[in-house]
């Protein structure tokens, strides 16, 4: 069965509006011309077909991810379009990232093609702190564009960009932290930080380590090869970052090339002959 808004799908719909009201405690009158939320606002059929993100709306399946997309729209319909738009962040997610809502989210890619910048919008979760990625459709089914608010949004990551370069000029052994609001991985969507951490060796080009969105290492020589590939598949989904080291330009983040086994390599070094620390007698 389709998902879209036609006659033969409005009692599937409606059927799955009332299954999840019950399983999942949600405030859903269904009516005529959509779906009545707890704030008032009525949700016509259109956007609520969008929720079901391309599953079969007869799909036992179907409950859980319906009731989650439901739980998101009903938690941001009551606030005003000005609120949501001075919450509104830059998020950058690596391509394929479990946080990553897809193509329509996209607002710049960056040259390279394995960073995408969105909007994501602050404090509207349990943390008040926590920059949150909205499901797909959600804002656009509230009526609201995240296209207006990008220009802000480019604009803030551009500052956090800025003072990001002034930190590691100052700590440049330490490795890259978030800024603001904006974690590591999002922070390489700046063309400020991309160019000052490209031109530091004068060749344009520099590699760097992110294996989860809050750290980042830009000195490879003083870590274990392995070290980004194994803090990357130890990280959680949501706060991993990149598989591999990346290469960094003033206008490209692309990832290393795949090949060999670095982790392999590194438990085949042998011993060092002598010991690191001098002879010393204990008494």
């Amino acid at each position: 069965m389709t998902t879209g808004d036609t006659a033969a799908d409005r009692p599937a719909l409606r059927r799955l509006v009332l299954a999840v009201a019950v399983l999942h405690d949600l405030d859903l009158v269904p009516e005529d011309g959509g779906v009545r939320l707890a704030s008032g606002r009525l949700l016509p059929w259109e956007s609520v077909s969008a929720g079901l993100l391309g599953r079969d709306p007869e799909a036992v399946e179907a409950r859980p991810v319906f009731a989650g997309w439901l739980r998101s729209v009903t938690a941001l319909a009551w606030r005003s379009p000005e609120d949501l738009a001075g919450r509104a962040r830059p998020v950058g997610l690596p391509v394929g990232h479990a946080l990553h809502p897809g193509p329509a989210w996209v607002q710049v890619r960056v040259l390279g093609g394995v960073l995408d910048l969105g909007v994501g919008l602050l404090g509207v979760g349990p943390d008040p702190d926590v920059v949150e990625v909205p499901p797909p459709g959600v804002l656009e089914a509230l009526g609201h564009d995240p296209t207006d608010w990008w220009p802000a949004c480019a604009g803030y990551l551009e500052d956090m960009g800025r003072l990001a370069v002034d930190r590691h000029r100052r700590h440049p052994e330490q490795p890259l932290r978030p800024m603001g609001d904006c974690d590591v991985v999002t922070l390489l969507g700046s063309r400020q930080l991309r160019t000052a951490l490209a031109q530091e060796d004068g060749q344009g080009l520099r590699a760097a380590a992110v294996p989860t969105r809050t750290r980042g290492w830009l000195d490879l020589s003083r870590i274990d090869p392995a070290f980004a590939l194994v803090a990357a598949s130890l990280a959680d989904e949501a706060e991993r970052g990149f598989p591999r080291p990346v290469l960094v330009t003033a206008d490209e983040v692309g990832l290393a090339r795949a090949g060999g086994d670095p982790v392999l390599q590194a438990l085949r070094d042998a011993a060092a002959a002598e010991p690191v620390l001098p002879a010393v007698r204990y008494r």
